[in-house]
Parts: structure tokens; C-alpha cells; sequence
């Protein structure tokens, strides 16, 4: 007889079956050290997390995205000078790495022109999406390579802040139709921008108004329901989407408020503190955008937004250009389909090699 059968452990992998209980430890092996690793490697490696922002001149953009790193990512007008706030006129894009307690964060932020800010808002959209789609195409560039670089740069948009104006009534057609195709191809998150402007019950009104907007529209912002894994998932994310959208103040600028230095906005009234949830849902959103949600909406942006303009651009594989590095793939095996977006994928593929051949 064989030795090792003879003195087979009690620990060696056997077929799991339902009878077949957990193999019972004798000692410690470290299994959880794994973690530790991970931990050490990301923070080498470090994150990378890109955002736009979206809507009209004069709602705060660039101030929200300071309020919410505390960093100076664009430079916004002193006070008391007088001049006018400038505004964006082209997509612009800042990266900045933020490092905290050992962490490093490449943050990447897009801003936008003001949205609705024309006489003629036909099609204004378009120069958002098209950017958008754009780094999902030097995505997919980098990835279909012979050979590729061992980590690909990420420039895809893993989240759009959306700004709407406070005007206490709902959404305006344009917000809707911009809105409509937005939330099919990024993550959006829809704040309600200058929110000091609103009384508490405005507010609240105006809140549920949108949200009316959105789901007789079909518009589903992040996090969507679809995509929650767990019963954890879905009690979180079901307080988040009752409260969007967020009602937000951005502010950069630092006040002393009974003898501790808070951000807010100074008024004849008093001090508006961006991080007091008494004046403002502020920390909603920065705890959704980075405490809570980041690592999430970067999978969200890799595997279905990210996957849906993949696949078809593969179905389109023929206007692919075919530059150095471009590979014929060799006919692959009978596909077994578990999904509608996989069929079309699996198709393409037999097509092609009969093709070839």
C-alpha cells in the first residue's frame, strides 16, 4: 500500500460535500497574516480615484472639491477683492497626491464647463460624455496590448458629482435628458448645491421632488439597487438613497466658532459649519465619496461601466485601430453564455475566427 495513503493527514483537501464537516486546525498557520500583506502592498502601490464635477457656474464646484480634501486643488477668488469668480471654460483636470497617516491617494478632479450656462443647450453634453468615454478607450488600448504595463494607468471617471441648482422646484428637462444618459455610462451622485439657501423644509421638499424626478424618469443614481451584494449592502445603501440627494455648502475657508476652528461660511446670521449635520449634509457625501464607498465605486466603474463600453467596442472590433501590439486572437472554445452582454461578446468571437480562417 501506498505510504501516503496509509498516513494521509486529516487535514489534506477532500471533495466538499454537505456531509463532509470543516477540516478541524491543530495549530496555528497564519492564514490571516494575508491581510497584513495586502495591507502592506496597497500602501506601496497607493490608490488612485478620479472625479467630476458637474453643473452650472456658480454653484461651488471647485469649492466643494476643496471642502471635501481639505486641500487646495483649484484656487478660488480672496474675499474682499471684489472680482467675479472665474469661471471654468473648457474641461480642466487637476491631479494632486494626498497623503494621510501613510496613505497615498492620487486624486484626479474634472471639472466641467457650466452646465445650462448657454442661450443654446442642444447637445451640451456631449464634450462630458465624450471625455468620459475617452479614458475608457485608452483603457482598453493599454489592456488589449501584447505587452501591457504591469499596472495600467486609471484615468476612467470613477464617480460624477452632479450639481443641482437649488431653485426649490424640480429638475429642470435639461437636467433630466442629461441625467437619462449620465447614470449609463458613470457613477452619479446628484447634491442639492448651496443648500443655505433653503430653509429646512424647502429643503425636504425640494429633495423629494427630485427623487420623484428620478424615479418616474428611470434615472438611477449611485449606489444602485441592482448592485447590492449583501443584506448589509442593501440596509446601508438604502439610508443613502433615501437621503439623496445630499443638501451640501462647500467652503475653504476656516472660522473660529466657540474657541475651535471649523470650515464654513461666514453671514450677518452666524457661521454655516460645512461639517455639522445641523447646518448641512456635507459629511454624508464626503463619507459616501471616501470613507464608506471608494473602493466601490471603483469596482462598479471597472465591471459594468467600464465592461458594458468593452463589450461594444469588441462587437465593433473591425474599427479597432490595429497599431503595434494588436494580436489575432486564436479561435477560442464553445462559450457557455451566462448573460446577455456575454452572448453578444462570445458571437463576436466565432465570428471573427471564422473570419480568420
Amino acid at each position: 500500500m501506498d505510504p501516503l495513503r496509509r498516513s494521509s493527514s486529516p487535514c489534506l483537501p477532500q471533495a466538499s460535500s454537505p456531509e463532509s464537516p470543516p477540516c478541524e486546525m491543530l495549530g496555528y498557520v497564519g492564514i490571516e497574516a494575508v491581510l497584513d500583506q495586502l495591507k502592506i502592498k496597497a500602501m506601496k502601490m497607493g490608490f488612485e480615484f478620479n472625479i467630476m464635477v458637474v453643473g452650472q457656474s456658480g454653484l461651488g464646484k471647485s469649492t466643494m472639491v476643496n471642502t471635501l480634501f481639505k486641500s487646495k486643488m483649484w484656487k478660488s477668488t480672496l474675499p474682499g477683492l471684489g472680482g467675479p469668480t472665474p469661471q471654468t471654460l473648457q474641461l480642466h483636470s487637476v491631479t494632486h497626491v494626498i497623503e494621510e497617516n501613510g496613505v497615498k491617494l492620487k486624486l484626479t478632479v474634472t471639472d466641467t464647463p457650466g452646465f445650462g450656462d448657454q442661450i443654446n443647450n442642444d447637445k451640451c453634453w456631449d464634450p462630458i460624455l465624450g471625455y468620459i468615454n475617452k479614458q475608457y478607450e485608452q483603457y482598453l488600448q493599454e489592456e488589449i496590448l501584447i505587452t501591457r504595463q504591469r499596472h495600467i494607468p486609471d484615468t476612467r471617471v470613477h464617480c460624477c458629482v452632479y450639481f443641482v441648482p437649488p431653485t426649490g422646484h424640480c429638475l429642470r428637462p435639461l437636467d433630466i435628458e442629461f441625467l437619462q444618459r449620465l447614470c449609463r455610462t458613470v457613477n452619479v451622485v446628484p447634491v442639492i448645491a448651496r443648500a443655505d439657501s433653503l430653509t429646512i423644509e424647502e429643503r425636504e421638499a425640494f429633495r423629494r421632488r427630485i427623487q420623484h424626478n428620478l424615479k418616474t424618469h428611470g434615472i438611477e443614481v449611485y449606489p444602485q439597487k441592482g448592485f447590492d451584494e449583501d443584506i448589509n449592502d442593501r440596509i446601508l445603501n438604502s439610508r443613502i438613497r433615501d437621503r439623496i440627494p445630499f443638501a451640501v455648502v462647500g467652503a475653504d475657508q476656516e472660522h473660529m466658532v466657540n474657541g475651535r476652528c471649523v470650515l464654513g461660511r461666514k453671514t450677518k446670521w452666524g457661521i454655516i459649519e460645512v461639517e455639522n449635520m445641523a447646518h448641512c449634509e456635507f459629511p454624508l457625501l464626503r463619507d459616501l465619496l471616501i470613507r464608506s464607498h471608494l473602493q466601490d465605486l471603483k469596482d462598479i466603474t471597472h465591471n459594468v461601466h467600464y465592461e458594458n463600453y468593452r463589450v461594444i467596442r469588441l462587437n465593433e472590433s473591425h474599427a479597432l485601430p490595429r497599431g503595434p501590439g494588436w494580436v489575432n486572437l486564436a479561435p477560442a472554445p464553445p462559450c457557455q453564455p451566462t448573460s446577455p452582454g456575454l452572448t453578444k461578446v462570445c458571437r463576436w468571437a466565432q465570428d471573427n475566427s471564422d473570419e480568420d480562417s
